[in-house]
């Protein structure tokens, strides 16, 4: 941190803008700061594209915000061509150190991989100005690359996006205590602006009356000055298929690169600008661009919106060519690299146009400008200027958070809808339960889905403060679940209007969060799999004994569904033909001997016939209903009717376990629940006395887990979205 004395001082932070991409990313930023007037002093300087009238003035977009501008640089050299974009940067380096001079800043705030970029971290580091750069560490496949990973060794610190770009810039030997796992800036406003209640008059506005949401395309393309021949006859491609398409498109012009011009001279060639069918346009405000993205039935082109921003609204994708190879998108995003015919791209359109998905945070989850505003609070302006570089070897991603300003814990969000109730709990990626809240469940559908997002909604609130960072949501709940759909299938009968429900699409529309759903027996053996005896087993079983009897089962390191999602059932294996009846309406099941229900209908039977109650059962006079604890508490007091059912219980589950050893011969039978412990010795004799020779030996242990459904909803979050690769 700052010493005393430099903390009574603001930090005087100058940020820079080169067009109208950047300033979406910066422009948070520069609220964030003009928001902390007591800590910082923020000076703006406008450059490259922005003062160019045939890319819309976009400098009129910041006044229009309310900011200050402090210096207007022309620094483009017209031509459109790779010995503009050179000369451009040699005239950016020749105007902007009389600026960086008078403005003395402490830190300049650059962003990405543009070539004016590049001039303003060249000047900035020969003038030993500290340098933040957003962005870093991404990878996109083409000179971008080159200029973003010179603009990132000659930057001090960095924020970036991706956990995937922060292991570039650790392995590109930067100093892991100066990188911000931040997230994107623009997605804070992306998330907060996803309900916008006046987008259609906005989609009107640019497309015209009588267009109507997910039934318009926004096409975007910019040139790749690696490969401008092949990325101009892309666009004509793209062009001639969007008018074969025949659907109403907004088509922005190209960026300010080499290629350019060609490219307008295409768009104005196939007469884009008068098609009945098109709106061509040279700058859309930022806030209105990302509601046409949001409400398109898709993007087209191969710019960084598409597999970005895009991605936090699950719009569909179609991204053309090479500009973005290498970069992580999520599963919005159809690839057609080798884009060398119409009827590709056409086909593509076809696959992709009026189809939704699921939102993706990947590049960030709506916090990235108060991590940012705290990163730059910590900078120590008394530390030597000079760059130290952290050569091999190269550090785990767990050390790269040693410090408060960038300790954040990589957790979920756990629900667990049980039938009396509702809880909600921040998991860390250890299995630590970092806080619990707990609601009794409503009766009807709709109380429970309101209840469970306002849960949800302080939870995501709290979890800020609580220096954690929620990736995803898993649901756990009792009966039947599709967890490829997120839909709860069928319930148990303790869970009322449960059935035949869509739990993922309402809480990741109101989180803007990934949501995996899975029943309460599979979500224990998950719970075992990861924190729990089960860690490092392949092929185990985890059989729940509450208030039914669930389970799940683990082979070859994968949970075992079924083809109508109803594997491990375990609860519903017949051992008698002519048992007592169960609540799925079969005889004999293992859940009518042993679950805690079939328990607590045979302490009610005895304790009715005065057989229950044994010297020493003073909580039994006190209790308002007899329960299977009053069971369990009177067969260990040595009442004989007692013992008997617990023994039956015990022999009903061990011979139904037997059946699973010899069905799926796992290496280990894990007993969870209240009643485990109950249960364990029993079970292990019953298999000693009937299981075959080879499956004797196989070990029954309780669960030391505390709350297995919970963290075994966390554990769908957590395993999935740390391995996820795009």
């Amino acid at each position: 941190m700052r010493s005393i004395g430099k903390a009574m001082r603001k930090l005087r932070v100058c940020v820079a803008t080169c067009n109208r991409a950047d300033y979406s990313k910066l422009a948070p930023i520069m609220f964030g700061i003009k928001a902390n007037p007591d800590e910082f002093e923020l000076e703006v300087v406008v450059l490259g594209s922005h003062l160019i009238d045939d890319y819309g003035n976009t400098f009129r977009m910041i006044e229009q915000d309310d900011f200050d501008i402090g210096s207007k640089l022309h620094t483009i050299v017209r031509g459109e061509d790779e010995a503009a974009m050179v000369e451009s940067v040699g005239l950016a380096l020749v105007k902007l150190p009389d600026v960086l001079h008078r403005l003395r800043p402490d830190v300049l705030i650059v962003h990405g991989d543009r070539f004016d970029a590049l001039a303003l971290a060249t000047a900035a580091a020969l003038m030993n100005i500290r340098i933040l750069h957003l962005e870093g560490g991404e990878v996109s496949g083409t000179i971008d690359d080159s200029i973003r990973h010179a603009i990132s060794k000659l930057a001090h610190y960095h924020a970036c996006c991706t956990r995937t770009a922060e292991q570039h810039l650790i392995a590109m030997c930067e100093d892991h205590t100066r990188i911000l796992l931040a997230g994107c800036p623009s997605y804070d406003k992306l998330l907060a602006a996803h309900h916008r209640d006046d987008y259609m008059d906005i989609i009107r506005n640019w497309l015209g009356d009588n267009v109507k949401e997910h039934d318009y395309i926004v096409a975007l393309q910019h040139p790749v000055t690696t490969d401008i021949k092949n990325s101009i006859k892309i666009y004509e491609l793209m062009l001639d298929a969007l008018i074969s398409f025949n659907k109403r498109t907004l088509v922005l012009f190209p960026n300010i690169d080499a290629g350019s011009k060609e490219m307008v001279r295409v768009m104005r060639k196939k007469g884009v600008e008068q098609h009945p069918n098109f709106r061509a346009v040279k700058h859309v405000p930022f806030e209105q661009f990302i509601q046409l993205v949001c409400h398109a039935g898709a993007m087209i082109g191969n710019s960084s919106c598409g597999v970005r921003e895009a991605g936090a609204f699950g719009t569909p994708v179609i991204n053309l060519g090479s500009r973005q190879t290498g970069r992580e998108t999520g599963e919005n995003v159809l690839h057609v690299r080798d884009a060398d015919t119409q009827n590709k791209i056409y086909h593509a359109l076809e696959l992709q146009f009026g189809k939704r998905y699921p939102c993706s945070k990947i590049y960030g989850d709506g916090n990235a400008v108060p991590r940012i505003m705290k990163f730059l609070q910590a900078i120590d302006l008394d530390e030597p200027l000079q760059k130290t570089f952290c050569f091999p070897p190269i550090r785990e991603w767990d050390i790269s958070q040693d410090i408060d300003h960038i300790l954040e814990t990589q957790s979920a969000l756990a629900i667990d809808l049980g039938g009396t109730n509702l809880r909600v709990a921040i998991v860390s990626m250890r299995g630590k339960i970092v806080k619990k809240y707990s609601q009794a469940n409503p009766k009807t559908y709709e109380a429970r889905i309101e209840l469970i997002l306002k849960m949800c909604a302080e939870a995501v609130f709290d979890a800020v403060h609580l220096n954690c960072r929620i990736l995803g949501v898993g649901v756990s709940t009792g009966g039947r679940v599709n967890p490829q759909e997120g839909v709860i299938l069928h319930s148990t009968k303790l869970i009322q209007e449960w059935s035949s429900i869509d739990i993922r699409t309402p809480i990741s529309d109101a989180l803007h969060l990934p949501v995996w759903v899975d029943n309460d027996g599979n979500c224990a053996a998950l719970a075992e799999k990861k924190f729990g005896h089960g860690k490092g087993v392949e092929n185990f079983v985890t059989i729940i004994t509450g208030t039914g009897i669930g389970g799940g089962i683990i082979q070859h390191n994968e949970l075992i569904h079924g083809s109508t999602f109803c594997a491990a059932e375990l609860g519903h294996i017949m051992v008698s033909l002519d048992g007592p009846e169960c609540m799925c309406g079969s005889r004999g099941c293992i859940e009518a001997y042993a679950s805690g229900m079939a328990l607590q209908k045979e302490a009610k039977r005895l304790h009715d016939e005065e057989l229950l109650e044994v010297e020493g059962m003073v909580d039994l006079k006190k209790a308002e209903f007899v329960s299977a604890i009053h069971l369990i508490n009177a067969a260990r007091l040595g009442n004989s009717k007692a013992g008997a059912v617990l023994r039956t219980g015990g022999m009903a589950l061990g011979v139904g376990i037997v059946n699973i050893l010899h069905v799926v011969n796992p290496s280990l039978v894990i007993l969870s629940g209240v009643l485990a412990t109950h249960y364990q010795a029993p079970v292990q004799q019953v298999i000693g006395q009937r299981a075959l020779t080879s499956a004797q030996r196989i070990q029954v242990l309780t669960s030391d887990l505390e709350e297995p459904a919970l963290l075994g909803a966390a554990s769908m979050v957590l395993d999935y979205t740390t391995r996820r690769i795009y």
